[in-house]
């Protein structure tokens, strides 16, 4: 009986611990560690931390009960409050979530913790280069007439991943009427940057979808650019050279009609100098090296460069808990952009971390999946 009591403390120690230190993270980001992990861990799955920090109070009680009376009320104490303050976080994205005109879905807040098992409708070649073809998945809602569409690039710091990231996202945007294409682009390499490349590619794709709006019952008005991440950086910044007419490519798209940022940033000098989560490796990846060294690449590619009067309609969303792409980074943006005259909302999302939208299920990716169906819809499908 005896071993069952000290086994019970112990356990409810260990949770204790690691309930506290994540919640304690979450709430001060700037601690090491816990403020790299708790964000993550608390800002996507609070519930599910509250549920574990409620398993090591039942643990408590049992030592407390037990005999081991001060050992049984320091843990139930740190799980209680570890518990209540998971719940907190919940609620606050509960809140954001419900301003936004979300309808949470709580199968999915449990349910859906990673992407989703999504396919698209279809996957198309929309060019071919360097001997590769590019494609498109493609998500079409069932009802099409004069439908509103987006390109989205995908995330990876300009040379990791593809599309099929964005599976979740485009599922469910095509399932609540917005045609989505998920485009691939050339990723870069050592010694093969892409930064002459990859906004290339994305212009082509917008060209196709453009010239395939009939097929598709697009409304060619309301055909829109996107991105997550780096995704984002090379989506604001071709939106706003196709605008400006600094892209020269043959076979010109039309400007897109709006262009929306997830978790992005508007200076890829910003991103070598922050050097976070690999940002400056990414940066010379993808330009062929440092600021110093490609001065002109650098401001070729970054949107802030390239804003000016008469750009369209901008997007941006971002986690206030990003430690990649800051909220202060993406508030300086939207500012530049308003004194330039164009629209622009900046939605900040509480205790959401970068690539917050990998827990597909979370609050804060529900809540920024329908911000975006409001912004390409005007409504928020409501």
């Amino acid at each position: 009986m005896l071993v069952l009591k000290v086994a019970a403390a112990l356990f409810a120690s260990v949770i204790a611990l690691l309930a506290g230190a994540l919640v304690l993270g979450a709430y001060l980001p700037d601690l090491p560690e816990a403020g790299v992990i708790g964000p993550v861990l608390v800002g996507q799955y609070p519930f599910h931390t509250a549920i574990f920090a409620l398993a090591g109070l039942a643990l408590s009680a049992l030592a407390w009960r037990g005999g081991l009376v001060r050992w049984g009320r320091a843990t139930a104490a740190v799980t209680a409050l570890s518990a209540l303050a998971a719940l907190v976080v919940a609620g606050i994205q509960y809140g954001a979530a419900v301003r936004a005109g979300t309808a949470v879905s709580p199968g999915d807040v449990f349910g859906e913790l990673t992407y989703p098992d999504a396919a698209p409708d279809t996957t198309q070649t929309y060019a071919t280069r360097d001997g590769r073809a590019l494609n498109v998945d493609v998500y079409l809602p069932e009802s099409r007439a004069g439908t509103p569409a987006i390109v989205l690039a995908h995330a990876g710091g300009f040379h990791t991943f593809d599309k099929s990231d964005l599976r979740g996202t485009g599922r469910w945007l095509a399932d609540h009427g917005v045609a989505v294409f998920a485009a691939d682009y050339r990723l870069a390499a050592p010694g093969r940057p892409t930064w002459d490349k990859a906004p290339f590619d994305l212009a082509s794709a917008l060209r196709w979808v453009q010239d395939h709006a009939e097929q598709y019952g697009l409304d060619r008005s309301r055909i829109s650019l996107g991105g997550m991440s780096a995704g984002g950086v090379l989506a604001l910044n071709t939106a706003y050279r196709l605008r400006n007419g600094t892209l020269r490519t043959t076979g010109r798209p039309e400007p897109p009609a709006s262009v929306a940022g997830f978790y992005t940033g508007g200076d890829v000098v910003q991103m070598w100098q922050r050097n976070v989560d690999g940002s400056r490796e990414a940066a010379e990846l993808f330009t062929g090296g440092t600021p110093q060294q490609y001065p002109q690449r650098y401001r070729e590619v970054s949107p802030v460069t390239q804003i000016r009067p008469g750009l369209q309609p901008t997007l941006l969303v971002v986690g206030d808990r990003d430690r990649s792409t800051t909220p202060r980074q993406n508030r300086d943006l939207g500012e530049a952009l308003r004194a330039a005259g164009a629209e622009v909302s900046v939605e900040v999302l509480p205790f959401a971390v970068h690539a917050f939208d990998d827990a597909y299920g979370s609050l804060s990716a529900q809540t920024g999946r329908q911000i975006l169906l409001g912004f390409l819809t005007g409504d928020g499908g409501r």
